[in-house]
């Protein structure tokens, strides 16, 4: 064992961590993440969570399910930080692993601070967004220096499983350049009718990712004013991350998992002529 592995923490009888498990590949897990898998007596996953990911446990782990996926049955959210509370105190070494970053739409805080209200000692370790890893994936980032300097990241309902009427749209609509919505499909007609009555322009870049990063991810490449209908077509479903801005037109040069498929690359998605060649002619200017 290499020195640096010999520093990675121990789980003591009684810990809970809050372990983020990524957009979904499993080699984006990381090392803290692996780490607790490997000595976790108890394995706390959201429905996001890949099932490679928790082949990853150790041998005689007992993997509990405290999924919530809109629509469908799910565990109320009290109820699993209680879960939590009650295998901390049985002396049990707890994982707590959610999709994404626990503290991105993932509810962590609310689950850390029931442990601090009932004296649990917890640890957090934080996880790659499918906001951002997701995107990555599909070859779209969320800043270029092209095309914006702020994001927004934002959900697609509240607890309530409704569009959030605590989101000021119109402000969002006007002040950032790129939008990047979790858990936005279920709702995206009355989303993209409030950002287009709010001024953002019908023929605005817009994708979709579904199964971001797993072998079975899509890309849905659209316009603003042609979302709904395209989606509706495509019969893609959730999960899914929604993004919206000049970002989405990179996709044409940066999808790299396309390229390993055979696809031909846009060198200058943006079309600004901007890429220099001339050092790699041997040309000067």
């Amino acid at each position: 064992m290499q020195d640096w592995q010999k520093q990675l923490p121990k789980m003591k009888a009684g810990d809970v961590w809050l372990v983020g498990a990524g957009p979904g590949d499993p080699g984006l897990l990381t090392l803290h993440a692996v780490n607790a898998l490997s000595q976790a007596d108890v394995i706390v996953h959201d429905a996001l969570v890949n099932k490679d990911c928790l082949s990853l446990a150790r041998p005689g782990a007992l993997l509990e399910y405290a999924g919530k996926r809109g629509g469908k049955p799910s565990a109320k959210q009290r109820d699993i930080s209680l879960r939590l509370v009650e295998l901390a105190k049985q002396g049990k070494k707890v994982l707590r692993l959610k999709g994404g970053d626990p503290f991105v739409f993932g509810r962590g805080g609310e689950e850390a601070l029931t442990l601090v209200q009932h004296g649990v000692s917890f640890r957090i370790v934080p996880g790659i967004s499918a906001g951002i890893g997701g995107l990555a994936y599909a070859g779209i980032p969320v800043t270029h220096r092209d095309t914006n300097h702020n994001v927004t990241f934002l959900t697609g309902h509240d607890a309530g499983g409704i569009v959030p009427d605590a989101i000021d749209w119109e402000n969002v609509a006007k002040g950032s350049p790129v939008i990047v919505m979790y858990m936005a499909m279920k709702h995206i007609e009355p989303i993209t009718q409030k950002l287009l009555s709010a001024g953002r322009l019908p023929d605005e870049p817009m994708a979709f990712v579904c199964d971001a990063t797993l072998a079975e991810q899509k890309v849905l490449i659209t316009t603003l004013g042609n979302a709904v209908a395209d989606v509706e077509k495509s019969e893609l479903s959730p999960p899914a991350i929604v993004v919206i801005g000049d970002v989405v037109k990179l996709h044409e040069g940066l999808d790299w998992l396309g390229a390993a498929s055979g696809k031909e690359l846009t060198p200058d998605p943006l079309g600004l002529n901007s890429l220099d060649t001339s050092s790699l002619s041997g040309k000067t200017a």
